[in-house]
C-alpha cells in the first residue's frame, strides 16, 4: 500500500522534473532547432540576392555597367565593373561607374545607407550629380525592400578593380569611344531640374 506522503513526494518530484525539462528546452535551443534556423537565414538572403540580380538586369544596370554589354557580348567575369564607353551630350561625357564591392574603385567603401541616399537623390557618393543616361529617377522609386535586395546583390558579386574614366565637362572631347546625343529638340528640352515624375 502506497502511503499518501510517499505519493505526494513522487508526484512533486515528477512535476519538478517536467518543469526543469521545459525550462531547459526554452532557455537554450536544441541542436535541431539551431540547425533549422541556420538553414532559414541563408535561404532568405539568397532570395534577396536573386531578387536584386533580377532588378539589376531589368533596371538596365548590367547593360551600361558591364563591359561589352552594349556591344552584345557582356563580359560576366567583369560584371558591373564599369565601362569606358562614354555617353556624350549637352551634359558633357559620362561613364558607367564600377558597381562591384571593390574597396578602391567600386562601392565597397560605402555603406547601404549612403548608397540608397545616392540612388534616391540623384547625387553620386562624392556629391556630384548623376549624369545621363543614369536612370536614377526610376531607381529612386524602388521600395526599401527592393533597394536592400539590389544592394545585397551588388555586395555579393566578385570585386573587380577598375576605375572608370572621370566625367568630362561639356565641350571636352572624349579620349575614347563614345555615343553622342545631339542637343534635344524643343519638345525634349529639359524643363525641370531632373526631379522624379509623379
Amino acid at each position: 500500500m502506497i502511503r499518501p506522503r510517499s505519493l505526494a513526494f513522487a508526484v512533486t518530484t515528477i512535476m519538478l522534473a517536467t518543469a526543469a525539462v521545459a525550462v531547459e528546452r526554452t532557455a537554450k535551443p536544441t541542436a535541431q532547432s539551431t540547425v533549422r534556423s541556420a538553414k532559414l537565414r541563408p535561404v532568405a538572403k539568397e532570395s534577396a540576392i536573386e531578387r536584386g540580380r533580377k532588378l539589376a538586369i531589368f533596371g538596365g544596370c548590367v547593360d551600361c555597367h558591364t563591359p561589352g554589354a552594349l556591344y552584345g557580348a557582356p563580359d560576366f567575369s567583369r560584371q558591373l565593373s564599369g565601362s569606358e564607353l562614354g555617353w556624350t551630350g549637352p551634359w558633357g561625357t559620362s561613364y558607367a561607374r564600377n558597381l562591384t564591392p571593390d574597396l578602391e574603385t567600386g562601392l565597397g567603401y560605402y555603406n547601404e545607407k549612403e548608397i540608397i541616399l545616392a540612388l534616391r537623390s540623384g547625387k553620386r557618393l562624392d556629391g556630384k550629380p548623376m549624369l545621363p543616361p543614369m536612370p536614377w529617377q526610376n531607381i529612386a522609386t524602388l521600395s526599401e525592400a527592393d533597394m536592400h535586395a539590389l544592394l545585397a546583390y551588388l555586395k555579393s558579386i566578385p570585386p573587380v578593380e577598375h576605375k572608370s574614366p572621370d566625367a568630362l565637362a561639356p565641350g571636352q572631347p572624349p579620349a575614347s569611344a563614345s555615343l553622342s546625343f545631339p542637343p534635344p529638340p524643343a519638345w525634349d528640352a529639359p524643363k525641370t531640374t531632373g526631379t522624379r515624375g509623379k
